[in-house]
């Protein structure tokens, strides 16, 4: 695993994890703004050569350890961020119902976005 670099791309929404120069999974998520900031997983994507390696649980706690750096929550509509959050909750707080519902609403209106 020590192969893999993860970057986050803010500006297209994606925490990628790169081998050897070439994305090998990431993490779909948006930025909610209100009632709280919040970043919010939708997808969470291994190639199939590259599943099994671990890849997609470092991407979920990069994703919490972000968000922890930034001060912000972490609220997952993602089913494997969520499973992965159930799992480890020690580094993943739980997200106030609010702001699940919130992000909910944030999808439902932006159809094309994921």
């Amino acid at each position: 695993m020590n192969d893999i670099e993860i970057r986050d791309d803010r500006a297209a929404g994606r925490l990628e994890a790169v081998a050897g120069g070439e994305v090998v999974g990431y993490i779909e998520y948006f930025v909610l703004e209100s009632p709280g900031h919040a970043l919010v997983p939708v997808h969470t994507i291994v190639e199939p050569a590259h599943e099994g390696k671990g890849i997609a649980g470092s991407l979920a706690r990069e994703l919490y350890g972000m968000a922890a750096r930034e001060g912000i929550v972490v609220a997952p509509l993602c089913p494997y961020v969520v499973k992965w959050a159930e799992r480890h909750p020690d580094e993943a707080p739980a997200a106030d119902p609010e702001l699940l519902r919130a992000a909910k609403d944030w999808l439902r209106a932006h159809p094309g976005r994921f």
